[in-house]
């Protein structure tokens, strides 16, 4: 049993991985759904998991993106303080509200960003990205921030698809930063989430917990350091693909579950 717990971890550390380094996704989006659907693992534990893996993930991604000059502290730190603050808020919003289904949002999202990413690629430059005035990217991040924080805290997921998607779209980053400060933001929000479980549900079990963070660190490594060095159309068309594979592996088996035997 050990061995099969072992590959489904691995495997989806391999795909958290290659979504945190090119496209900045967490990887609660692909290791919760895998945890829950092939082990059996209670959701809440899954997602702590998860959370914990995207720490090292998404930390790794962002001093590769950084390295390369394509991360944007200042306007990220910014967008954290407020992402952070309105998950706060926006999960306690949730829990006093009716339970809606809701848990397909980010994977729906995940999907319709990827085909955006290969039908109208990001081909902002840094040098238009660089021109946007400096006072309305700090308003921009603190108002985008506020928005992708109580989103994410009411439904519970999307962090990372949504800031790529504000990042790109309404602050005018092209995509390697966009992805980098993405990365950067997530490493810390997904930190005070996996304290938060941890501290509340106690310690997951910590041989899914060492394959999970170990894949995951190792895939967005390799993923980072290749999307680092990818031309912005070739980039765009990875993203879009890893995005869409890993939202419609995902949607088939919440849908089907059948499928699995």
């Amino acid at each position: 049993m050990e061995l099969f717990d072992f590959i489904i971890c691995f495997i989806a550390g391999i795909a958290a991985g290659l979504g945190t380094g090119f496209a900045g996704m967490s990887a609660a989006a692909a290791i919760s759904p895998m945890l829950i659907t092939f082990l059996g693992m209670p959701a809440y534990e899954a997602v702590g998991i998860a959370l914990a893996s995207d720490v090292l993930a998404s930390g790794v991604s962002a001093y590769t993106y950084g390295k390369n000059k394509n991360l944007d502290i200042k306007n990220g730190v910014v967008m954290m303080v407020f992402v952070l603050l309105f998950t706060a808020i926006g999960s306690f919003v949730s829990s006093k509200v009716p339970n809606t289904t809701m848990g397909s949002f980010s994977v729906i999202m995940t999907m319709m960003l990827g085909v955006k990413f290969i039908l109208k690629p990001v081909m902002t430059t840094k040098e238009s990205m660089n021109a946007l005035d400096a006072k309305q990217k700090v308003l921009r991040s603190v108002l985008t921030g506020c928005l992708i924080g109580f989103i994410c805290g009411f439904v519970g997921a999307g962090g990372g698809m949504m800031m790529l998607l504000v990042l790109t779209t309404v602050l005018g980053y092209e995509l390697k930063t966009a992805v980098g400060t993405s990365v950067f933001v997530m490493t810390f929000t997904a930190l005070t989430g996996a304290l938060s479980h941890f501290a509340i549900d106690g310690m997951p079990d910590l041989y899914c917990l060492a394959v999970c963070v170990i894949s995951t660190l190792l895939w967005a490594r390799i993923a980072a350091r290749i999307a680092n060095k990818a031309s912005a159309k070739t980039l765009n068309r990875v993203v879009g693909v890893v995005l869409l594979v890993i939202g419609a592996a995902i949607l088939t088996v919440t849908l089907f579950p059948e499928l699995l035997g």
